[in-house]
């Protein structure tokens, strides 16, 4: 039968005491409560009256001991590990306190402290222009993020992909709301006022590697006015093309631009074939007009120095000298005729025998037999000839009796 039902006494359950409708009595809600910590802790439940004393001590040094209990469990909740490569960031009330190491540490518990590791060693990956998909693929452009305008005004589609890594905790969380965001549209603005200041041609060919580096100059110092707490890793350039619309007209320059580049190649080639046989060919020739040119003036130092030499002989016999001189010069330039000079025995006359005359009045058998006579017919041809000069002497006797 419950409580309240006819019949049932109208006993409350809370005081136990019948006819009463007031609330139930604190103290003894809180005497009921001592009983029964006392017997958790293992004091005495309810005793007589002379150990009331020690029945109300047991439960408050009780409290006493859960109270510490509690305190140095909350204490030791402080302790924490940061791994390596991680930074602690430790705030008091929201409040930036200090930044701990790798290892044990310890902080006054929360609600007081609160701690926030950072991965400062994670390199971080930004994609601007494009997205990727799974294993690192890229799945499409990004248009608003990739036409940039060049600063011949064509358009280009560029692709960027930018890695970092946090190298001071306490900025990169308090300084900046949103870190990745706010490096991606740094990054954005950064390379299209890059781009915005290099021609197409520069941007898609020879200048890529120069691009990269100055885009992230610029966003490494931008980052920094920010003071960010972020370091920039690598800057790479995935893909930078013209327009879909233009592709075709694209390829045809590229390919006029190759086939410019090896006409090149090929008249450098030649270039670098003929201009050193060129350059052999003129050292030749100056190796020999100096050969020329020490042996002319050797000769004539070889010249001055006979004539010196002749000079002083004729000095001291000036008739000799001059006489042998023209006996020299008279041998020199008879020696090269066919001219001989027979000079007759005890005569006055000198005969003139014209012998290049008549050799060449002989018939051309002649000479072939006279060069293919053998050597047998040698000594006709002596006594033949004696011959022939007493002959001659004999004329130039009958002239020289003549003329007398």
């Amino acid at each position: 039968m419950s409580w309240n039902e006819p019949g049932g006494g109208k006993k409350d359950p809370w005081s136990g005491r019948d006819d009463q409708q007031g609330p139930p009595d604190l103290d003894e809600a809180i005497r009921s409560l001592q009983e029964k910590l006392g017997r958790i802790f293992g004091g005495g439940g309810g005793g007589s009256d002379g150990n009331n004393d020690s029945s109300s001590g047991a439960p408050l040094k009780s409290l006493g001991y859960l109270g510490a209990g509690v305190l140095v469990l909350w204490g030791l909740s402080g302790f924490y590990i940061v791994d390596e490569g991680n930074r602690g960031v430790v705030t008091r009330f929201g409040k930036y306190v200090e930044t701990t190491d790798p290892g044990l540490n310890w902080h006054v518990p929360g609600p007081i402290e609160q701690v926030e590791v950072v991965n400062i060693s994670q390199q971080r990956f930004l994609e601007v222009g494009y997205r990727s998909g799974g294993g690192g693929q890229a799945v499409g452009s990004v248009p608003k993020e990739a036409l940039m305008l060049t600063k011949d005004e064509n358009i280009v589609d560029v692709r960027l992909a930018v890695q970092y890594q946090v190298k001071d905790a306490k900025q990169f969380l308090f300084n900046i709301y949103n870190p990745a965001a706010t490096l991606s549209q740094v990054t954005e603005s950064v390379e299209r006022g890059v781009i915005g200041h290099s021609t197409m041609d520069f941007v898609l060919t020879e200048g890529r590697t120069e691009v990269v580096a100055e885009i992230k100059k610029e966003i490494q110092t931008i980052m920094d006015s920010y003071q960010s707490g972020i370091l920039i890793t690598s800057v790479n350039l995935q893909d930078a093309q013209p327009p879909e619309q233009v592709q075709g007209a694209f390829e045809d320059a590229i390919k006029a631009r190759e086939d410019k580049q090896r006409l090149i190649n090929e008249a450098e080639g030649y270039s670098n074939d003929v201009i050193p046989k060129a350059r052999g060919a003129a050292a030749r020739k100056i190796q020999e007009g100096e050969g020329y040119k020490s042996r002319v003036m050797s000769a004539a130092e070889g010249d001055v120095s006979r004539f010196s030499q002749l000079l002083t002989e004729y000095a001291k016999a000036p008739e000799v000298t001059r006489q042998r001189l023209y006996i020299q010069a008279m041998e020199e330039v008879l020696g090269k005729t066919n001219t001989i000079m027979v000079d007759v025995k005890g005569g006055n006359n000198i005969m003139y025998l014209p012998l290049d005359k008549i050799a060449r009045q002989l018939p051309l058998e002649s000479h072939s037999e006279i060069a293919s006579a053998p050597a047998a017919n040698a000594a006709t041809a002596n006594q033949e000839a004696n011959v022939a000069s007493e002959d001659v002497r004999s004329v130039a006797r009958g002239r020289d009796v003549r003329g007398r």
